[in-house]
């Protein structure tokens, strides 16, 4: 499991059965910054991951991979391997706020 920033959508007309009406995200995984311990820091990769949240642009989510994109029960027979499965509404490190959403 993995912090991720939601910085677009994906929009694909034909694809297969089960997969229609999801909605597609594209996501970029965040870490903590390992000098400052601050803040939390881009690792300048993207994943798309398929949200059954409803999350938004700009948002921070909770996001799996693999097998364990599965395992929901709104993602179980879908042929991925990331889903969100959480909208962070707050982290916090060492007693320190480095995220807080409005």
């Amino acid at each position: 499991m993995f912090i991720a920033r939601v910085t677009g959508s994906v929009v694909s007309t034909q694809k297969a059965e089960s997969m229609i009406g999801q909605k597609l995200l594209i996501v970029e995984p965040f870490r903590l910054d390992e000098k400052s311990r601050s803040q939390l820091v881009t690792t300048g990769r993207t994943f798309i991951a398929v949200d059954t949240l409803g999350a938004g642009i700009d948002d921070f989510v909770l996001v799996v991979q693999g097998s364990s994109a599965r395992l929901t029960p709104e993602t179980s027979k879908l042929p991925i391997d990331a889903a969100v499965i959480g909208i962070i509404d707050s982290v916090s490190i060492e007693k320190q706020s480095i995220y807080k959403r409005d």
